[in-house]
């Protein structure tokens, strides 16, 4: 655990040395006072203790904080404040986070795959009195019943690599935003039932990219090579993963009480993937024998 602390923070302080020094010539100069104290953690230590409590097993941020970072770790965090001052600090996080996944280097191999995931932000019966995701979360229903929040939409690789992501109002469908999010994707698109759509498989070919998707009971077949039916059988790569971020890692819980920290805890969690992945497609083969 040790090793991967180093050498997560390695990686987070050597792309906030790049980020910041490009965001100086970007800002605007402010010479107005500043007033308050300047903060003691550094916005790569502050991105590091983040993408941390995803690994660590913790189930909440505040235990993981005050049990945790401010006992064992207090070695590598020195200036570490207190769990109050620290939540203040999380919104600075949210842009470099956001930056960090984008810059990671991805191959692009051809073959992709779509899918979204719900994101509750409260239990169904409290959803007229929740407050904090009012202004953002929908009302909508999915397999496994109806639910009240958001929805993370992703576009990996078939190295299981994130293209793409987009977080969007639970009752949006999983279509619409798949046409900004395929921009520069050239090659085939692998998605399940609920991406049928003609006008957008239409619109992803003019871009160069063929939707592919499994098809309704009452569809007629549609001829595909073996090697299209091939890759299509392999989707269930980024269900696994979506498996990983919800149950290995904290990529979501109803416990927000900031719309903007909840957002910063998702943007770690996709963070903590990109920093330190698992074999997924081993992972996949091996569950399917």
């Amino acid at each position: 655990m040790i090793d991967l602390l180093i050498s997560t923070f390695c990686r987070i302080d050597d792309f906030c040395i790049i980020y910041e020094e490009h965001q100086k010539h970007k800002l605007i100069s402010n010479h107005k006072r500043q007033y308050g104290c300047k903060p003691k953690l550094s916005t790569s230590e502050v991105m590091t203790i983040l993408i941390m409590f995803q690994s660590v097993k913790y189930r909440t941020f505040k235990s993981f904080y005050t049990e945790f970072i401010e006992i064992y770790w207090k070695i590598y965090f020195p200036s570490a404040p207190s769990y109050n001052r620290f939540v203040e600090l999380i919104p600075s996080a949210l842009v470099p986070l956001t930056e960090f996944i984008a810059s990671h280097p991805v191959i692009h191999s051809g073959v992709y795959y779509v899918d979204a995931t719900k994101l509750p932000v409260c239990h169904n019966l409290r959803e007229k009195r929740h407050k904090v995701f009012s202004l953002f979360a929908g009302k909508s229903k999915t397999s496994t019943g109806w639910f009240f929040g958001l929805k993370l939409h992703l576009v990996v690789n078939n190295l299981c690599e994130i293209m793409s992501i987009r977080v969007t109002r639970g009752n949006v469908d999983d279509r619409t935003p798949l046409p900004d999010m395929c921009k520069s994707l050239k090659g085939m698109l692998f998605g399940d039932r609920g991406y049928i759509s003609k006008p957008k498989a239409d619109l992803l070919e003019s871009q160069g990219l063929k939707l592919i998707t499994t098809l309704k009971k009452n569809m007629k077949k549609v001829t595909r090579t073996k090697y299209e039916n091939q890759l299509l059988r392999q989707r269930g790569i980024i269900e696994t993963l979506f498996d990983h971020l919800k149950n290995s890692l904290m990529l979501w819980h109803t416990r927000h009480r900031s719309p903007v920290n909840g957002c910063t805890h998702l943007m770690a969690c996709l963070a903590s993937w990109v920093i330190d992945p698992i074999s997924i497609i081993g992972q996949k083969r091996l569950t399917s024998m």
